[in-house]
C-alpha cells in the first residue's frame, strides 16, 4: 500500500466482501464472549470462595455488559467526530442498546435487586427512593438523551449524557462511607478512559479502510499517542483503586481468594494483553513507513481483547465486593 509523491493520492482499494467477511467473524466472536463471561465467569469466579453471589447476577452482568458497550462505542465516535467523517454511525444503535439495559437494570432494583417474577414484584416507587434507584433512572434518561443526540446534527452534544452516564456508574460503584468521593472519582475517570480507548479504537478502524492511505495512516498515528496517554491513566487509577478497597498486605491473597480478586487478576491480563497488542500495532504502523495496513490487524485483536476486557469488567461489577477493606 503506498503513495506515490506529489499532489495526487490514490486512496486504497476497500475490499468490500473482505470486511464483511471479517466484520462477521469479528461480531461472532463477540457474541459468543458477551455470551459465556456472565454465564460462566460467576460460577468460576465463586468457586472455593466461600461467598455467595447476588441471585441475578448472570443477568446484571449482561445488562451492565451492555450499558459499558453501548458507552464504548458512543464515546468513540464522539472523539472521532474531530477527525474525519466516521461510515454509517452506530451511535443511535448503541444509544438505543444503552436505553434499554440501563431501564433493564433500573427494573431490577425495582425488584429489590432480584429478578423480577411477575409485575407484582416491582416497587417503581423504590426507584426514587434510594440512592441506587435514582442513579438508575439517571443513566436511562442520559442514555435516552443521547440517543435524541445521535439522530440529531450536533452529535457531540452527546458527551454530556454520556458523561452522566459515567458519573452515574461511578458513584454506584462506591457506597463505601469512608471516603467515597475518591473512589468515585478515580472509576470515573478510569471509566472514561476504558470508554475512550475502546470505542475510539472501534472509530478508527472502521474509518481507516475508506480513507486514503496516507490519512488513514494519521488518523492511526492520532489514536495511538491518544490511547497512550489513556493507558497510563487507566493504570494508575487501577492501581489505586485496587489499593483502596484491598490494602497491600492482602492484595496477594484476594486475587486469588475471593471472586472480585479472581476477575481482577483476569482483567489484569487481558489489559497487559491489549497493551501488547496495541505495542505490535504501533511498531508496525511505524515499520511500514507510516502505512496503516500493516497495523491493522493487530489492532483488530486488541479490540477484541478490548471487547473482552469490557464484558470482565461488567462482571466485576456485579461480583461481591472484597471481604477486607
Amino acid at each position: 500500500m503506498g503513495a506515490g509523491k506529489g499532489a495526487g493520492v490514490v486512496a486504497e482499494p476497500y475490499d468490500g466482501a473482505g470486511a464483511v467477511r471479517r466484520s462477521g467473524v469479528f461480531l461472532g466472536l463477540l457474541v459468543v464472549g458477551a455470551f459465556l463471561v456472565p454465564l460462566l465467569g460467576p460460577d468460576l469466579a465463586l468457586r472455593g470462595t466461600g461467598e455467595a453471589a447476588a441471585p441475578a447476577v448472570r443477568e446484571v452482568g449482561w445488562l451492565r455488559g451492555a450499558v459499558l458497550v453501548a458507552l464504548c462505542v458512543q464515546a468513540g465516535e464522539v472523539w472521532l467526530r474531530r477527525g474525519p467523517a466516521l461510515p454509517r454511525s452506530l451511535a443511535p444503535a448503541a444509544a438505543l442498546l444503552g436505553t434499554l439495559a440501563a431501564s433493564g437494570l433500573a427494573v431490577v432494583v425495582a425488584a429489590g435487586n432480584l429478578l423480577p417474577r411477575s409485575p407484582s414484584a416491582l416497587d417503581p416507587g423504590a426507584l426514587a427512593q434510594s440512592g441506587d434507584g435514582r442513579l438508575a433512572l439517571l443513566e436511562v434518561n442520559a442514555f435516552g438523551a443521547a440517543w435524541l443526540c445521535a439522530l440529531g446534527r450536533r452529535r457531540g452534544l452527546a458527551a454530556v449524557p454520556l458523561a452522566l452516564v459515567v458519573l452515574a456508574e461511578a458513584v454506584r460503584a462506591h457506597p463505601e462511607p469512608s471516603t467515597p468521593w475518591l473512589g468515585s472519582l478515580l472509576t470515573f475517570v478510569h471509566l472514561s478512559c476504558a470508554a475512550l480507548w475502546a470505542g475510539g479504537l472501534l472509530a478508527v478502524l472502521r474509518t481507516v479502510p475508506r480513507l486514503p492511505a496516507p490519512e488513514g495512516a494519521r488518523l492511526l498515528g492520532r489514536y495511538a499517542r491518544t490511547a497512550a496517554y489513556l493507558l497510563a491513566a487507566l493504570t494508575a487509577t487501577g492501581i489505586a483503586s485496587t489499593l483502596r478497597r484491598m490494602p497491600p498486605g492482602t492484595v496477594a491473597g484476594q486475587l486469588t481468594d475471593t471472586a472480585y480478586g479472581r476477575v481482577l487478576l483476569a482483567k489484569t491480563v487481558l489489559v497487559a494483553g491489549v497493551a501488547a497488542l496495541a505495542w505490535r500495532a504501533r511498531r508496525r504502523l511505524r515499520g511500514d513507513g507510516g502505512a496503516a495496513a500493516g497495523a491493522v490487524v493487530p489492532a483488530r485483536a486488541e479490540l477484541l481483547a478490548l471487547a473482552l476486557v469490557v464484558l470482565v469488567s461488567a462482571l466485576l461489577t456485579a461480583l461481591p465486593l472484597p471481604i477486607r477493606w
